[in-house]
């Protein structure tokens, strides 16, 4: 079963990549398509000229499985003023082939403001067809860590310069904070060019300008497990209000200079119409951003034993993310009494759960997350006479 493919229904899901020129979203992008498991991804590009999207992953995506015919370039100005010209229709031509896509992966601009273009799947003809899987927004350690958002802010200009249908004038500081605001995952790319101090020193401030579900992990050179970066199952598009709040509360905090920020008062829980969907508020000052120099990521199978309901499942799933370095959990369990597995997936403080007649592998959880993690501790959570509160 392909990540999310319960709870997203038929829905199409969609991955929105964004970040600043330079940041490393082509690389990353690259990285993900070479690694696509046989998935059919299709590519929306919005990049612009010579500073925009390497030629040779347009070129059948740098990959001999990947056709060209899957990568679809948009240059007639920023995604997210063209969104009724340009990316609504270029989505339905999509939709409509006789094979669609099983996901798909929009690289924005750089200048691009991400919030309106999630909004733009909640447009009649692609609600019901696609679904915001995740927004994923790249960030440079390297320029952070020098206190800048951008290691070439002269090419940033130069691209805001060379986008003539640009509609919106934001400040780039602001469109940094929206690229945050909307965020799912925040990949700190070039970690491998700052030291360890330095980069924990960026990840403590960027968990301050993000909700507090939201995970952030290090990358060298774009290189991400694709577990980590799809099947995340966020549903944006029906959570902007909370994200719109999000950004507005930063600044609001910026006008007062005041950078205590207090994520509790604002309602974050979201709601996608699941049947078990649990938000444990207790694991949510930690951002998930135990991360170190040289981050690697590892995977592995635990079997496990059948369980008495399905939230004994999720009591031990919960604490399980909970435990260092674990950033995902997924896989089938047997349920006592139950003829069907319970399917299980956990992103950050989410856990879902929900029974699949006919689906293999019961008795099995994947455990995805950094290298070095404590797996003993993990096993030991889904050992038959563990506690489960």
């Amino acid at each position: 079963m392909t990540p999310g493919s319960k709870s997203l229904g038929q829905k199409i899901p969609a991955t929105i990549v964004t970040g600043f020129l330079g940041a490393g979203k082509t690389t990353l992008i690259r990285n993900l398509l070479k690694n696509a498991q046989g998935r059919r991804i299709a590519l929306i590009v919005n990049e612009f000229g010579d500073m925009g999207f390497d030629g040779s992953l347009l070129n059948g995506c740098a990959d001999p499985d990947c056709a060209a015919d899957e990568v679809v370039e948009l240059t007639n100005g920023c995604i997210c003023c063209t969104v009724a010209d340009d990316f609504l229709p270029t989505m339905e031509m999509l939709l409509a082939r006789d094979v669609p896509p099983e996901h798909i992966v929009i690289e924005t601009s750089g200048l691009a403001l991400p919030q309106p273009l999630v909004r733009a799947f909640s447009w009649p003809s692609v609600k019901t067809k696609v679904t915001v899987d995740g927004v994923v927004t790249v960030l440079d350690a390297a320029a952070l860590a020098e206190g800048r958002i951008a290691l070439d802010e002269e090419a940033l200009a130069a691209q805001r310069a060379a986008d003539e249908a640009l509609d919106h004038d934001s400040p780039v500081e602001e469109l940094f904070h929206d690229q945050l605001a909307c965020a799912d995952l925040v990949v700190l790319n070039k970690a491998d060019l700052v030291s360890p101090e330095a980069l924990a020193k960026v990840q403590a401030k960027i968990a301050e300008d993000v909700r507090p579900t939201v995970q952030i992990v290090a990358s060298e050179k774009g290189t991400l497990p694709i577990e980590v970066l799809l099947g995340r199952e966020s549903a944006a598009e029906d959570d902007m209000e909370a994200r719109h709040e999000h950004h507005h509360h930063h600044h609001d905090h910026d006008d007062d200079h005041d950078h205590d920020h207090d994520h509790d008062d604002h309602d974050h829980d979201h709601d996608h119409d699941h049947d078990h969907d649990h938000d444990d508020d207790h694991h949510h000052h930690d951002h998930h951003h135990d991360h170190h120099h040289h981050d690697d990521f590892e995977s592995f199978v635990i079997p496990v034993p059948a369980f008495a309901s399905l939230k004994d499942v999720e009591a031990r799933v919960l604490k399980g993310m909970a435990t260092k370095g674990v950033l995902r959990i997924k896989g089938a369990v047997a349920i006592e009494g139950k003829a069907a597995p319970a399917m299980v997936q956990a992103v950050g403080p989410r856990v879902e759960t929900w029974f699949a007649a006919g689906a293999d592998g019961a008795g099995r959880l994947v455990v995805i997350g950094l290298k070095g993690l404590d797996l003993a501790a993990v096993k030991a959570l889904f050992e038959a006479d563990a506690a489960a509160a």
